[in-house]
């Protein structure tokens, strides 16, 4: 497809970019997420599954998923095995319930083809446009907090303690000095108005980190293609016998559940970050939605945990992606991953940690559009920021905050206000935190 072309169908103009600006947003997007790939197989691995097949499986999901979203929602948001539930996967379901990695696959197949039903049927656009603007604010800026507490761990400036959960880590440690002072010139870059800021930071902290011995130099920069094979439609192939129907539906709604609202406060973060939000509804949220489902039920047949949005993308945001093409920049980038593995060992913790750090900044400026003079509104949103990155879950924050937003509206006197939906989902959060697999 030529230049124009391309102008054309992504429409460039109309949203202010360009070919190079979202080439440049797709690579952002790319490094701050790449470290999926090597996360995702250490975890799944541990379920006995095959460590180069998931690598596979973990760069094709993203690259189908990411290029499924560009092309037919139009959005630069990309898809990956999400984290959390890719733990959730391998911790809770499979070592935890002891129940066999290919019917946890068919358990998140089946989720994505349930997610692509209630997609067509308009239902999950319609909860999702029902959910009162605060409570979007509100998920927007505690995911913010939530990926920038993830970035400071990375760095190593918070560890955890035994006596206080958190504490401040140790600022001489070569590689805490490294991120921090990728941190430094991120900021610096972001500050002057540099566009691709964070992408520069995180090259400029990979050359020092090279220079100074504290990110070893790759040993080749092709690798060989790992084998799908081992996890390929491993989702369907199981001994039933082995199954318990009610393992089966607690497994299939939990992944359900977590990745509706992860995907829901993603999607709505990071469009709202681009500026695509419009009366408190996102245009063309069907069809992201639909790509989101779809991904899920392709990676689980390729064999990976639920694929899904990636807050990470805001970092292309950041960098002026507005358009679907960063999305299929950020796709093609995931399938080079596959032949040039060992290069992307570069792209260590400490370099990603600052965008990390710096993209939860940028998000959680959606606070500040949250009226906290309203202490029934103030409740819901603070629990919903808070809760995030306290409990590690973006899904938690956004049920606690769900749970509170009808009680302190009720005894304000505005039930009138709460859309029906509204009470619907404050019964199914009770319902899940009381039988959700612990």
């Amino acid at each position: 497809m030529e230049a124009k072309r391309l102008e054309r169908f992504f429409g460039f103009k109309e949203h202010g970019t360009s070919i190079g600006r979202e080439s440049i947003a797709g690579l952002t997007t790319f490094l701050a997420m790449a470290y999926i790939l090597f996360v995702n197989t250490d975890i799944l691995s541990a379920t006995g599954m095959d460590p180069g097949a998931v690598f596979t499986a973990t760069a094709l999901a993203a690259a189908i998923g990411t290029l499924i979203m560009g092309l037919l929602a139009n959005y630069p948001i990309a898809l990956a095995p999400g984290m959390g539930l890719n733990a959730f996967f391998a911790f809770s379901v499979v070592i935890g319930l002891g129940v066999e990695w290919q019917v946890a696959l068919f358990g998140v197949f089946i989720s994505g083809i349930i997610f692509i039903i209630i997609t067509l049927l308009n239902i999950r656009e319609m909860i999702i446009n029902a959910i009162p603007a605060e409570l979007k604010y509100a998920a927007g800026a505690g995911i913010g907090l939530f990926i920038a507490f993830i970035g400071l761990k990375q760095a190593g400036i918070v560890v955890g303690d035994e006596a206080t959960a958190v504490t401040l880590g140790n600022m001489t440690a070569p590689t805490t000095l490294l991120a921090v002072f990728g941190i430094v010139v991120t900021v610096i870059l972001m500050v002057r108005g540099f566009k691709g800021g964070i992408f520069y930071g995180m090259v400029i902290t990979v050359i020092a980190g090279l220079l100074f011995g504290l990110i070893e130099r790759p040993d080749a920069i092709v690798g060989s293609v790992q084998s799908l094979a081992p996890t390929f439609g491993q989702a369907f192939i199981f001994d039933w016998s082995t199954v318990e129907i009610w393992t089966l539906v607690i497994v299939v709604l939990t992944f359900l559940f977590v990745d509706f609202f992860d995907t829901a406060g993603t999607l709505y973060a990071v469009a709202n970050q681009a500026g695509f939000v419009k009366d408190n509804k996102l245009p063309r949220a069907g069809k992201a939605l639909l790509a989101d489902s779809t991904a899920t039920s392709i990676g689980a047949v390729l064999g990976t945990s639920t694929t899904t949005a990636y807050i990470e993308s805001s970092s292309g945001v950041a960098a002026g992606g507005r358009t679907g093409f960063t999305s299929v920049v950020t796709a093609g980038l995931f399938l080079v991953a596959l032949f040039f593995s060992p290069l992307l060992a570069v792209v260590t913790e400490q370099v990603t940690a600052p965008a990390l750090i710096v993209v939860g900044i940028l998000m959680a400026s959606s606070i500040r559009l949250i009226e906290w003079d309203k202490f029934e509104i103030a409740v819901p949103a603070f629990l919903t920021v808070i809760a995030m990155p306290l409990t590690y879950s973006i899904a938690t924050g956004i049920a606690i905050g769900f749970i509170f937003y009808p009680i302190t509206m009720i005894c304000k006197g505005k039930a009138k206000e709460i859309h029906p939906l509204m009470y619907v989902l404050f019964v199914v959060f009770v319902l899940y935190f009381i039988f959700s697999p612990k």
